[in-house]
């Protein structure tokens, strides 16, 4: 399965680290294109003057992990495509682009289901689409749910437990599911 993720879902780092760790396990062909991983370096300036550098690095970094990920559509393709909000129009074109599956993203207002099936499209929200990985895969998904507890561990004072640290970066279901 191709699934394109939106940059609302590359940044945070946990839910990051999360499909892409889960990607690494070959559960799914992650897409992105170079417009969402410049939205992510931009908005990685929330989190202070070193963010942008640090976004960068770890593009630089995906990039280098997942060379076939990154497609661009035409301008063609993005003229004919209607959302509710034009910035997110992009996603759509090139998911379409890259022949993916579906668009993962926490932004479902903007991408409208039926809109996106017209297209051959479907919309996950990340913490389902992971839930559905860990189904299809549970000891791939506590792997990589474990690496990314210990890094948070290990980069910060707080001592993590999966639940928390799954709910804090907006996956729930998935901390429960790791959890039990």
């Amino acid at each position: 399965m191709k699934a394109f993720l939106d940059a609302c879902v590359l940044f945070p780092t946990v839910m990051r680290e999360m499909l892409m760790g889960v990607a690494a396990k070959g559960l799914f062909e992650p897409q992105f294109s170079p417009r969402v991983l410049e939205e992510w370096a931009r908005a990685a300036n929330r989190i202070g003057p070193t963010g942008e550098a640090q976004a960068r690095a770890e593009i630089a970094m995906l990039r280098a992990n997942w060379p076939k990920a990154e497609v661009s559509p035409t301008p063609a393709l993005e003229a004919r495509l209607w959302l509710p909000d034009e910035n997110d129009i992009h996603v759509l074109a090139a998911a379409i682009a890259g022949s993916a599956d579906g668009i993962i993203t926490m932004n479902a207002k903007d991408f409208p289901r039926g809109t996106l099936a017209e297209e051959g499209v479907s919309r996950f929200d990340p913490d389902g689409f992971l839930v559905a990985m860990h189904g299809e895969d549970p000891v791939a998904v506590q792997e990589v749910g474990d690496r990314v507890l210990e890094q948070a561990r290990a980069m910060s004072s707080d001592d993590w437990h999966m639940r928390a640290l799954m709910k804090k970066a907006r996956l729930p279901r998935l901390g429960k599911a790791l959890s039990a």
